[in-house]
């Protein structure tokens, strides 16, 4: 609570300082708008690939892009109060991060809401959508262009013990990031959560500090977790996303043919990096298999069940609005 409190003040704070400074001199009608874009991802990662290669052309004639990788910029977790306060332009930014400014906001990191990319992209641009994004506008400052597909997280384990429903899960060590959100999550998967940072995971899974790990498969490639885990379990608990953060200021200040035009660039943009990465993912799943890993999928509406219970029983339910999850669940 105390650090929803401290973000809630970055609201009430939000300086008009630094407005004219964001679209650069304002001597004359052709200079152009310059949007940096601010990311802990890394230049290769496909999102990051798909806004240099689509979105930046397209929105060459009035506007530089200018994208600064791995946190460089702004360190993760601060994108968003560097927007709110004019000192920003762009950022991929999550609904962890803005559910610590709008509570109501968490019920887009619980698991099994989302089914999948396809599903994402209809409850981004579906009415109940509307009241998320308005608020972030009105109370942040910040423009939700479009959602952009993370991936799907299943769960990798060391062990042979085959895991079908969540029961079979009980007493399994699965390592989740260290917070409350996410650990919530793996006790209600049926595991037993233990917080770790990521870069420990590698070799916890090694020395069987750990039982499994769970991450999107292109993850589990680039970090060689295949190297020390037996199975992929296929759950698809979360259906990873990220929002595409635009400052409303800069969107105010653009011609209505500019804000049409950097609407459907973002939109093309995050639909190019969509389908590569769900094609990355049905090669992984092959690739796995050649390296000996067994990989197959449990019973996901056993899972679906007992995760959507557990969150429904749960305090972070309260913040939600009334029905949302069941209009989510009728997408």
């Amino acid at each position: 609570m105390q650090v929803i409190a401290s973000r809630r003040s970055v609201l009430s704070g939000v300086s008009m300082v630094g407005a004219s400074f964001l679209l650069g001199r304002r001597g004359g009608a052709a200079e152009k708008v310059r949007l940096r874009l601010s990311t802990v991802a890394t230049p290769t990662d496909q999102r990051c690939r798909a806004l240099e290669e689509v979105f930046a052309p397209a929105v060459s004639a009035f506007a530089i892009y200018e994208p600064h990788y791995n946190g460089t910029l702004f360190k993760q977790a601060t994108e968003l109060e560097a927007i709110a306060r004019g000192n920003l332009e762009m950022a991929i930014t999550s609904a962890q991060e803005l559910a610590t400014f709008f509570p109501e906001f968490s019920v887009f990191t619980a698991g099994y809401v989302h089914r999948d990319a396809a599903h994402q992209v209809r409850v981004f641009n579906d009415p109940l959508m509307q009241p998320f994004k308005e608020k972030a506008e009105k109370e942040l400052g910040v423009k939700l262009l479009t959602v952009m597909y993370l991936g799907r997280r299943q769960l990798n384990l060391r062990t042979d013990k085959k895991i079908r429903t969540p029961d079979d899960l009980a007493g399994v060590k699965l390592r989740m990031p260290p917070t409350d959100a996410w650990q919530f999550l793996g006790k209600a998967l049926g595991a037993n959560p233990v917080p770790m940072a990521f870069t420990e995971v590698y070799t916890a899974l090694q020395t069987g500090a750990i039982d499994a790990q769970d991450n999107p498969l292109p993850t589990v490639k680039d970090s060689k977790f295949y190297e020390v885990t037996k199975q992929i379990v296929l759950t698809s608990h979360l259906v990873d996303l990220n929002y595409l953060a635009f400052s409303k200021k800069v969107w105010d200040r653009l011609t209505p043919e500019q804000q049409k035009i950097t609407q459907k660039a973002a939109d093309d943009a995050a639909e190019l990096a969509r389908q590569r990465q769900l094609a990355l993912e049905a090669e992984l799943v092959q690739f796995f298999k050649e390296k000996g890993l067994e990989v197959y999928e449990p019973d996901v509406a056993a899972f679906r069940a007992r995760v959507q219970k557990a969150y429904l029983d749960s305090p972070y339910a309260k913040s939600w609005p009334p029905g949302i999850l069941e209009r989510i669940n009728a997408l």
